[in-house]
């Protein structure tokens, strides 16, 4: 295997394994408490709705602005969009599922309807993911500088730190959803597993990619943004008028967590 290959299957098998370890918080909750859980629930939004701009719209809008071709204003917004319209229809397609859940006597159909939705979106946000390590790392092919080498560690470890709070949005708010706490870890650490898989297509495909992956990028932001406004930030603040700063606050620290991470490590 090419050497710049394996690095980036590597580097991306990492950034999973920190995913699962973020996931791997929901061991900690035995039995569910709403307050708790509305306020995890909040600090999930609040990562996505951060990683949505720091990780995912201001790489593509300045990868966007690298590449000769559409402005990158219209590469980011048409990305933005095409990933908001993909999350509506996929809520669609969701919908239907749960309205035949209903015939076959579901017990809270709307319940599948929110775990299919978090864990599709996440795993969307890691998709591109993991095509900018795999093209970091396969750009080195072409005869990488040192420099260039510590700059694609540089993205895989920011981005491995990143996954931390990412699995546990996932497997907290599964859990709130009433998953048991393995079934929670596992769908958790699955949303991952792109990441491998999109590194090692993105080392493969460097040339291809590089040009696609704005519009990757902000394809992901909206699915992300979308799902955190239209299903967790209303799920968190279901029990508003007894706790009315918990879920809120949550989701400032959240939104914190992830700014602090982008910003740090660029």
């Amino acid at each position: 295997m090419n050497a710049t290959i394996f690095m980036a299957l590597a580097a991306t098998t990492g950034t999973w394994a920190v995913t699962a370890l973020g996931a791997a918080a929901v061991v900690f909750f035995k039995s569910p408490n709403a307050k708790l859980l509305n306020l995890m629930l909040g600090f999930a939004s609040g990562v996505m709705i951060a990683a949505s701009f720091w990780s995912l719209l201001q790489p593509a809008i300045e990868r966007a602005e690298a590449m000769p071709g559409a402005p990158a204003y219209l590469v980011a917004t048409v990305g933005f969009l095409c990933g908001a319209l993909f999350m509506w229809f996929s809520d669609k397609i969701v919908s239907y599922a749960r309205s035949r859940a209903d015939h076959t006597h579901e017990k809270d159909p709307e319940r599948l309807n929110r775990m299919i939705m978090l864990v599709l979106s996440i795993t969307l946000h890691n998709i591109p993911e993991g095509l900018a390590i795999g093209v970091a790392f396969g750009a080195l092919q072409n005869g990488g500088s040192t420099e260039s080498l510590m700059g694609a560690v540089t993205i895989a470890i920011g981005i491995g730190l990143q996954n931390f709070p990412e699995g546990a949005a996932v497997s907290i708010p599964l859990r709130r959803e009433g998953c048991s706490r393995k079934k929670s870890f596992l769908l958790g650490q699955a949303s991952g597993i792109v990441e491998p898989i999109a590194g090692l297509a993105g080392a493969l495909l460097v040339v291809y990619v590089e040009a696609i992956l704005p519009y990757a990028l902000s394809f992901a932001a909206g699915a992300m943004i979308l799902v955190a406004v239209h299903e967790l930030i209303p799920e968190c603040q279901r029990h508003q008028k007894t706790q009315p700063y918990s879920a809120t606050m949550g989701i400032v620290a959240g939104f914190a967590v992830m700014m602090l991470l982008d910003v740090m490590l660029g």
